[in-house]
């Protein structure tokens, strides 16, 4: 397993940057822009991750800026933690198996959400390419929120 990143829900993109990159100088180093689904995702990384962060290599922190406006109360702009796994099916029934609630199953072969008992969101990504879907994970519905 390795720690991936941290996402934070952000109000003003342009106002967050200037805070993250020009005032406490973290640095862009991958932009996604979703048009289907309304969305724009900014990776940052230290000075010192910077070259590592570009390849994905160290741990950076995601700004997740929603196009349509939403005010974020009780702790929602804090958004998950984000870990790649080896196996992300295997780890899913280690972690059902020890009672744990997938809130998210991985559906696609490629991510998954828990919750910490104190309600943190952890998101799951299969390392490299997605797995095949797989049964009882393809049909598997959402429980609860992530």
């Amino acid at each position: 397993m390795r720690y991936l990143h941290t996402m934070v829900r952000v109000k003003d993109l342009d106002q967050s940057l200037d805070f993250y990159c020009n005032k406490l100088g973290l640095t862009e180093v991958n932009r996604i822009e979703n048009e289907q689904g309304k969305f724009t995702l900014v990776f940052l990384a230290a000075p010192e991750d910077e070259e590592a962060g570009k390849t994905k290599k160290a741990p950076l922190l995601e700004l997740t800026y929603n196009w349509e406006p939403e005010d974020y109360q009780g702790g929602r702009n804090f958004g998950h933690l984000a870990y790649e796994v080896d196996d992300i099916y295997a780890l899913c029934q280690h972690l059902m198996d020890n009672g744990v609630t997938i809130n998210r199953p991985p559906r696609d072969g490629h991510m998954a959400f828990v919750r910490s008992p104190d309600g943190i969101s952890f998101e799951l990504l299969q390392k490299g390419s997605a797995k095949p879907k797989a049964e009882p994970w393809a049909s598997m519905a959402n429980t609860g929120a992530w």
